[in-house]
Order: C-alpha cells, then sequence, then structure tokens
C-alpha cells in the first residue's frame, strides 16, 4: 500500500534532502577562546583565518565530503595555503587589474552579498521561538484528527476479495490469509499497515479504512493498485512527533519558504529585462536553492 503526500504531516518529511546551510561542515576547535578571527597560519606575514577555512569549507563542500572528517581541517589548510601563494602571484603579475578579474570580482561580491542578506535579512527570525511556534500550529491542527492502525489484503479481481471476505467470516485467521494471498508488500507481514492519519492513504482506501469500526472488516475497495480488503485494530487521537525530532526539519522548512518569499518580494520590487531572446522564454520563477553559508 502506497502513501500519498497529504496531511499535515507532509511538513515534517520535507527538504531532508535540501542543504540548509547554517554551519559550515567544519567544526572549530572546540576551545571556547577560538573565534572565526582566530589566526591558525600565516604566509608571507598574511593570515588564514577560522572564518578562511570555513569559508573555504563552503566552496569545497563537494570535495570535503570525500575526505575523512579528521582530515579535514588539514585539506582546508592546504588549499588556503596554496589560494594564497596564487593570489599572491597574480598580484605581482598585476592580473588584479585585468578586465576577467575585475568581473570575477564583481559576481563573488554580489554573492556574498547575497549570503549576507540571507543569514541577517531572513534566516535570522528563524529561531526556536519561531521554530516552536510553528510546531504548535501544527499540534493544534492535529488536535482533533484521528489515526487508525490497519491490515489489508490486496489480490487483483473484485472476485478474488470477495473470496477473501468469504475465508474471513468463515473464521479464517486474518493475518494468515494476508501472508499466503496478499500482493501487497505488507502480505508478509499479515498485512499491517501500523498508524496513519487522514491524507496518508489514497482517498478511496482511506474513506473506506476510518468508516470501520475496530475489528470490523470491509467490502471490497478498489484502487489503483487492485482491491482490498481491509481490518481496522485501533483508533487512537492523533499526535505529533515530539518536538526535538522534528526540529531541524521544521527550520529547514521555514527557511526555504522564507527565502523564496524574500526573493519573491524583492523581485517584484526589481525592474528585470531579459534582453536574451533565447531566455525570454525561460521560466526564471523555479525554485533557487538556498544560499550556502558559514554563518
Amino acid at each position: 500500500m502506497t502513501h500519498n503526500n497529504g496531511g499535515h504531516l507532509r511538513v515534517l518529511a520535507l527538504a531532508l534532502g535540501l542543504a540548509l546551510g547554517l554551519s559550515a561542515p567544519l567544526a572549530l576547535a572546540q576551545d571556547e577562546t577560538v573565534t572565526p578571527d582566530t589566526v591558525v597560519a600565516t604566509v608571507n606575514g598574511e593570515s588564514i583565518t577560522e572564518a578562511d577555512l570555513a569559508f573555504a569549507a563552503e566552496d569545497l563542500a563537494e570535495d570535503l565530503a570525500n575526505v575523512p572528517p579528521a582530515e579535514r581541517r588539514g585539506f582546508l589548510l592546504g588549499v588556503m595555503i596554496d589560494m594564497k601563494v596564487m593570489a599572491n602571484a597574480a598580484r605581482e603579475a598585476e592580473m588584479d587589474s585585468s578586465e576577467t578579474y575585475l568581473r570575477r570580482l564583481s559576481y563573488l561580491e554580489d554573492r556574498a552579498l547575497r549570503r549576507a542578506y540571507f543569514v541577517d535579512g531572513v534566516a535570522a527570525g528563524i529561531d526556536e521561538a519561531a521554530i516552536r511556534a510553528q510546531y504548535d500550529e501544527i499540534a493544534a491542527e492535529m488536535a482533533g484528527e484521528e489515526q487508525i492502525s490497519a491490515r489489508h489484503i490486496l489480490v487483483e479481481t473484485e472476485e478474488e476479495a470477495l473470496e477473501v471476505i468469504a475465508e474471513l467470516e468463515g473464521g479464517a485467521d486474518f493475518a494468515t490469509v494476508a501472508q499466503e494471498r496478499s500482493t501487497g508488500p505488507s502480505g508478509p507481514n499479515g498485512g499491517e499497515l501500523g498508524y496513519f492519519g487522514p491524507g496518508q492513504m489514497v482517498a478511496p482506501f482511506e474513506e473506506a479504512a476510518f468508516a470501520l469500526e475496530v475489528g470490523a472488516i470491509s467490502a471490497p475497495v478498489q484502487t489503483q493498485f487492485g482491491w482490498h480488503v481491509i481490518k481496522v485494530d485501533d483508533r487512537r487521537p492523533a499526535a505529533p512527533p515530539p518536538f526535538e525530532q522534528i526540529a531541524a526539519q521544521l527550520q529547514q522548512q521555514m527557511l526555504v519558504e522564507a527565502f523564496q518569499q524574500a526573493v519573491s518580494d524583492l523581485r517584484e520590487d526589481a525592474t528585470i529585462e531579459i534582453l536574451d531572446p533565447s531566455l525570454q522564454t525561460e521560466d526564471l520563477t523555479e525554485e533557487t536553492p538556498l544560499p550556502e553559508t558559514s554563518e
């Protein structure tokens, strides 16, 4: 039996694949005296700080994933040293005044300001109090709902479903019949689906299941998966997962929504002209990813 994406729990399952980005993939040393300005090395008298390592971690996130955690700081320091010596060589060659450099610098400045706006203008409002308020809202919405625990037997035809019902009415054990006849993935477990609430099952199945009393067996129910015979084992008031279990997911979803709203508002206030004819038919309203940031 396949769940759909409806119901109040949809928000809790979102965005695990999205990069939250509020902390760098690099931990600072566990010393209270260490700050982003703490110098970890120098190159020709120029400092490399903890903040520099964190910024490098942003840009090299994919590379870092392939480096053992214990070696990441050393890897990043090596990158920063190479960057410093090459940057100094480029300055000596007066590359810092080239047209290509100035264009890239403009892009990097915009990217850094975008990150700063996200951290200070968007993410700053998504604190624990805001997350708890969102959690309380979800909990209140679920307060009047009910969950049921059910089993089902899935077969291909209505005729087979009627045969199953006849067996059950004749005294056959539901779990045993499910193991023997159900074609669904829950068959080996006696057809057990566990607890679910409104919006988590396809509509015909949900409607039939919630109409049953505990212990009752349904008439044949057709869905896109086949024909079901359903039995309800228990009913209970719905309850949200503990706050600590879903706080990170709620924070991420709230960040995504706040960022998208901020971008939408800023675009509305901007004068945007697409001068490249090949891009004028592009859909530029797609959701953009959250900025990565080490703040």
